[in-house]
């Protein structure tokens, strides 16, 4: 018997899982799937937004695979040096491997002046405060805010900006929690710039997002021909890539045929990068940002143009960044830790029993999908090693020790009480299901139903 942890319950972590217990090479390999939060899932739960639906459904592919007979979901289990957290040294002891999938956890930073200032938020934040993610703090995204920038033209910007723009009628269907719900709808915010630093031709949303912002109720769709025109591709789109020519033609769609007026209004903007966040009695009231224009090399250069805008609200959608985990090698230039076909290297040689898929390995890159062949390759160098690392003595059951040690994982019936309560918050509020936004509601639904 393989016993193997694997450290992250999103896509990447039960692909990974899914990977080795379903392949015929190991007849008998047993995976736990750890996690520090008590709900799976991970980005497909508190990532994905609320009003996508079928993307959000994939949820019961992975439940597929969390409930297979020879895997384990462990929820609550912090893999770190703190006090109430399993050192990774320790896991490794308890397990024949250990295959860290624990994504990239932070974002990037612009690294201008002001960036900080009350009212400056990453999207990431913005994004688990909507989506219920237990560690969210904030609720005061946009109290007072009349106006909003979203930096960044990516799917996460799109997504941030969409739901800016939602209201009440479109967002009660969904499982967001009651306070964000109630914020949302009662939003003063009636303009919102989503602001890209290069062209349209090299902005990173795909045409489903795109377009879903032209079908938003009561809201004008606003892109200046102008700014589209600066970039060299936008007259004859025909050589770039299909995805991007799709964009170039939604874009050029709404700045041909003015989107019809509403409430609220969304502009794309392009060819403007962010050099200053200004401050209005202690907080930020606009962004400054820096014309720029293509530079022949496919960045951009600045032209020493300036333009404020107005913004009580500032979302940064800049990218992921992973953080380095105790007790792993890790390179901060890439954010990731250094591997060989998913094998970690410490100091360049392979650390025998160690692992990584998903973004830790390879950076925030590609979608959900990307995580599946990301994680076979880590899975058939863990099963090539499998006849060395089975020869390493382990307790019987993982389990039994965790607990031994004063760890109370949460299992797979405690996720399922979990369910219930959200399913009945949600039938209470008049709505479907609700999730549960803090850790003190997540565990009081486990111990209510007396899951261990």
């Amino acid at each position: 018997m393989l016993q193997v942890a694997v450290v992250g319950s999103g896509p990447s972590g039960v692909y990974t899982a899914q990977g080795l217990v379903q392949q015929g090479q190991v007849p008998e390999v047993r995976v736990d799937v750890l996690d520090r939060l008590p709900c799976p899932y991970g980005l497909v739960r508190y990532g994905v937004a609320p009003d996508h639906e079928k993307i959000k459904s994939l949820q019961n592919n992975l439940r597929t695979v969390l409930e297979h007979e020879r895997v384990r979901f462990l929820g609550g289990v912090r893999v770190g040096p703190d006090t109430a957290g399993l050192p990774a040294a320790r896991l490794r002891e308890l397990y024949h491997a250990v295959v860290y999938c624990v994504g990239a956890a932070t974002d990037r930073h612009l690294g201008v002046p002001g960036e900080e200032l009350p009212g400056s938020w990453s999207a990431t934040e913005f994004v688990s405060w909507y989506s219920a993610h237990p560690d969210s703090l904030s609720d005061g995204f946009v109290v007072g805010a009349r106006a909003a920038v979203v930096i960044g033209v990516g799917n996460v910007a799109v997504d941030v900006t969409r739901m800016l723009a939602r209201g009440a009628a479109e967002l009660s269907p969904t499982d967001m929690p009651q306070a964000a719900l109630a914020a949302l709808a009662a939003s003063p915010v009636r303009e919102i710039q989503m602001v890209g630093r290069r062209g349209p031709s090299q902005a990173r949303f795909t045409t489903k997002e795109l377009r879903e912002l032209g079908g938003l109720p009561d809201t004008q769709v606003v892109v200046d021909p102008a700014e589209l025109a600066l970039d060299p591709a936008y007259a004859d789109p025909s050589a770039l890539p299909a995805a991007q020519r799709r964009n170039v033609e939604v874009l050029r769609g709404w700045a041909e045929n003015p989107h019809p007026s509403g409430t609220r209004r969304i502009r794309l903007r392009f060819f403007l990068r962010p050099v200053e966040f200004l401050p209005d009695a202690g907080r930020v009231g606009a962004v400054r940002f820096e014309r720029t224009l293509p530079d022949g090399r496919g960045g951009v250069t600045g032209t020493g143009q300036f333009e404020d805008i107005e913004a009580q609200l500032v979302l940064r959608s800049v990218g992921y960044r992973g953080v380095p985990l105790e007790g792993l090698p890790f390179d901060t230039s890439l954010g990731t830790v250094p591997h060989l076909a998913g094998r970690v290297l410490r100091d360049g040689s392979v650390s025998p029993g160690e692992y990584v898929a998903g973004w830790i390995k390879r950076g925030p890159t590609g979608v959900i999908g990307t995580n599946r062949p990301c994680a076979k390759e880590t899975v058939t160098s863990l099963l090539e090693d499998a006849p060395t690392l089975a020869r390493r003595d382990v307790p019987p059951d993982p389990l039994a020790a965790l607990r031994a040690e004063g760890l109370h994982p949460v299992e797979w019936e405690g996720w399922q009480a979990i369910e219930r309560a959200e399913a009945a918050l949600g039938a209470s509020l008049g709505r479907h299901v609700v999730k549960l936004p803090d850790w003190q509601s997540l565990m009081e639904a486990v111990q209510a139903q007396g899951a261990p």
